[in-house]
């Protein structure tokens, strides 16, 4: 798991260790680039997280591994960061690109988003597989991506795109080959979360 200063670090350790991985929480990235799987979590601010991610060098440790084809999980907004903007109060500031498209506040009578929530997960979902449709996942967040406008390729395999709605509809997690993230909280998702917590763990094994 990548420590870069934000994001629920002992929470998401604990429920990894439950679900059965073994987990290091370092900064070092070496050490990061070479883990079987990689966790980048985060809270706050998209600009804050881009900071503290670049400060250890964390995009270009997951820019590699995603070349080599080798797991990251992205959490909140570990997640958004993997867009390649985002703007707050009128402020842009660089993601790491790894999907095009721009994370921006939500347009919802109630902000934060926070709660539970349902979610429609697409068909073929590996992260959400075996997981009742009904499930309800723990969401904290006043910014998201409402869309991933890839480019229509017939080599390329399109993300999986699982969706969520509060005030409108908005992108809740993606599964794009090594690459996923949920914009929900997987590790305070109750049993839902640690259902998906073993799925994705199953990809690294």
């Amino acid at each position: 798991m990548l420590d870069y200063g934000f994001g629920n670090l002992r929470s998401a350790q604990r429920a990894l260790q439950r679900a059965g991985a073994d987990v290091e929480v370092t900064a070092d990235p070496e050490t990061a680039l070479n883990a079987d799987g990689l966790v980048v979590p985060g809270v706050g601010a998209f600009a804050a997280c881009m900071a503290g991610l670049r400060a250890v060098r964390g995009e270009v440790v997951i820019g590699k591994r995603l070349a080599g084809s080798r797991p990251v999980l992205g959490i909140c907004v570990g997640m958004q960061i993997l867009f390649e903007e985002g703007v707050e109060h009128g402020e842009r500031t660089e993601g790491c690109g790894e999907w095009p498209g721009v994370v921006r506040r939500l347009t919802a009578p109630v902000l934060p988003h926070m709660g539970w929530n349902t979610v429609t997960a697409p068909a073929g979902s590996r992260l959400l597989s075996g997981i009742p449709g009904d499930a309800r996942f723990y969401f904290v967040h006043s910014y998201a991506a409402t869309s991933l406008p890839l480019p229509g390729s017939g080599r390329m395999t399109p993300p999986l795109i699982t969706w969520a709605e509060h005030g409108e509809r908005f992108i809740a997690a993606v599964e794009n080959g090594p690459l996923c993230a949920t914009q929900f909280h997987p590790e305070k998702s109750g049993d839902a979360g640690a259902a998906l917590l073993s799925n994705w763990l199953e990809s690294v094994r």
